[in-house]
């Protein structure tokens, strides 16, 4: 499966961005899909996934009660709603597509995911 991500941007603290992972190639269906962030100097980390079904969510604490993550299967894509940016989000937003269910802490690991996509930047000025 091939991923685009889009929609990152400039914006101010307190401000909101949606986020979007569209695949093509085949569908999600099966697929456990992560958002994660690379700030400058630092490694890439886990923001958010969601089972292919959407009834399963995680994030991490960095971002919860802020961030929310859906689905649309119907249009195959992934979204990570983002509000109340904080400068501390700004980074390069990654998603990625695990081919199979991921369960407990495996969500958050970079490794466990074989697809990704190329990446959008998101800047949060104070």
């Amino acid at each position: 499966v091939q991923l685009q991500a889009s929609g990152g941007g400039l914006v101010q603290a307190g401000g909101s961005l949606r986020l979007s992972c569209a695949a093509s190639g085949r569908t999600f269906r099966s697929y456990t899909v992560g958002w994660f962030r690379q700030a400058p100097g630092k490694e890439r980390e886990f923001v958010a996934a969601i089972s292919w079904d959407a009834i399963s969510t995680d994030y991490a604490d960095s971002v919860k009660g802020r961030f929310t993550i859906s689905s649309d299967n119907a249009k195959n894509t992934v979204y990570l709603q983002m509000n109340s940016l904080k400068p501390e989000d700004t980074a390069v937003y990654y998603c990625a597509a695990a081919k199979r269910t991921l369960y407990g802490s495996s969500k958050k690991l970079v490794y466990e995911y074989e697809n990704w996509g190329q990446g959008t930047q998101v800047t949060v000025s104070s």
